[in-house]
């Protein structure tokens, strides 16, 4: 790829392994040809492109920074390099990875015992399975820890009723991943399989943001999960804080995809339209446009770097992703809306892609956790306050 197509001003590909490099360009490289040229066909009518799964199994990225059980294994530099080469690509595609990889394949790594990780994780790398993430619900969304789902003991079985909401991949997955309050008080993870009765999944329709990939509303009743399908090492809700802690990073890699790829098409835009008779990137206004959006993407670079370089040193705090996630979306959403603004009309047409990332970078801003959650996660983190709870913390 050019020099100006990897947005690259203050030559951070230095800082990276030759095998983070690696793994970013091939998904570039696949991105480029598959899926760029295939999605704004999607985007517009809704429809998740299920013929794009086979190729990017092939990419065997799919479980991120999961060691063993036939995933790669990548450093946190490398799975957010990933995540921000989908998103660069399209958002809903990185929405795709980032619900598989991370919310559902880590919470088995992570939570599960041996026997569930040899169990669910290989078929889930070679992308045989497919994973989702069942926390949200209807009335519970930043304040998930309030979750009304119940499990009940019965036997060899637990049996799960209530409802979700906003839930990635939960009508496509083969292993959903139901969090659960149990006849204790607390919160566990359940392992609920494609087919299981009493489990419906109803696509959400009317979105305005990441139509590519689809959401669903998940009703439970009565549905009955073999009890070896609890995540052994999941014993409360601050377990499941701890996934959502581990990669939250990500979600700042993907918004830095979203925002490199609105400067990329307003730079080539700007640089091919003339008006009064030379082409827009010769004015004022328009460089000092692109100026701002190329300092504000070289800080995002820089710090999603360092806060994945803390993340494999094992140093990374909520508070740091909090603060990551909260900078890096926000600053998105400017530069993606500037962007389109330099398109003038032709940025409200799909066939400039541009149209579809101002859309989606929305739903990136609001998802796992919203500005405000996280600026008061962060705020917790420097005072000894919780504004949450109104506690010391």
């Amino acid at each position: 790829m050019t020099e100006t197509a990897r947005t690259d001003f203050y030559a951070i590909e230095e800082l990276l392994a030759p095998e983070e490099v690696e793994v970013r360009d091939r998904v570039a490289d696949w991105c480029a040809k598959e899926v760029t040229p295939r999605i704004n066909d999607y985007w517009e009518r809704g429809d998740f492109p299920f013929e794009l799964v086979p190729g990017f199994a092939e990419l065997g990225i799919a479980g991120g920074t999961v060691q063993g059980y036939g995933s790669p294994g990548m450093s946190a530099v490398a799975a957010g390099l990933v995540a921000a080469e989908l998103a660069r690509a399209d958002g809903s595609i990185g929405t795709f990875n980032g619900v598989h990889s991370f919310l559902a394949m880590q919470s088995i790594a992570l939570l599960g015992s041996e026997e569930q990780r040899e169990r669910f994780l290989p078929a889930m790398a070679r992308m045989e399975k497919i994973g989702a993430f069942g926390l949200t619900e209807p009335q519970h969304g930043s304040d998930a820890v309030a979750l009304e789902t119940r499990a009940r003991r019965d036997g060899d079985s637990y049996v799960l009723d209530g409802q979700k909401k906003w839930i990635g991949n939960g009508s496509i997955a083969d292993y959903v991943l139901i969090w659960a309050r149990g006849e204790d008080g607390q919160v566990g993870g359940y392992v609920v399989e494609k087919g299981t009765p009493g489990f419906t999944a109803r696509v959400m329709t009317g979105k305005t943001a990441l139509r590519a990939v689809w959401q669903a509303e998940i009703t439970l009743e009565g549905a009955r999960v073999p009890a070896e399908n609890r995540l052994e090492n999941c014993r409360s809700f601050k377990d499941v804080s701890t996934i959502l802690d581990r990669t939250r990073y990500t979600v700042a890699w993907r918004a830095l995809g979203v925002a490199m790829a609105a400067y990329e098409l307003a730079l080539a835009h700007c640089l091919q339209r003339e008006q009064f008779g030379q082409p827009i990137a010769g004015y004022q206004l328009v460089q000092e446009k692109l100026a701002t959006m190329l300092a504000e993407i070289t800080t995002m670079q820089l710090m999603c770097w360092r806060l994945s370089s803390l993340a494999d040193a094992g140093r990374m705090t909520a508070a740091m992703a909090s603060l990551a996630k909260r900078h890096c979306c926000a600053t998105a959403r400017r530069i993606v809306a500037d962007s389109r603004d330099l398109f003038g009309g032709d940025g409200i047409l799909l066939q400039h892609h541009i149209a579809r990332h101002h859309a989606d970078i929305e739903a990136i801003y609001t998802f796992e956790g919203t500005d405000h959650v996280q600026a008061l996660i962060v705020g917790r983190e420097i005072t000894g306050l919780s504004a949450i709870s109104g506690r010391r913390r």
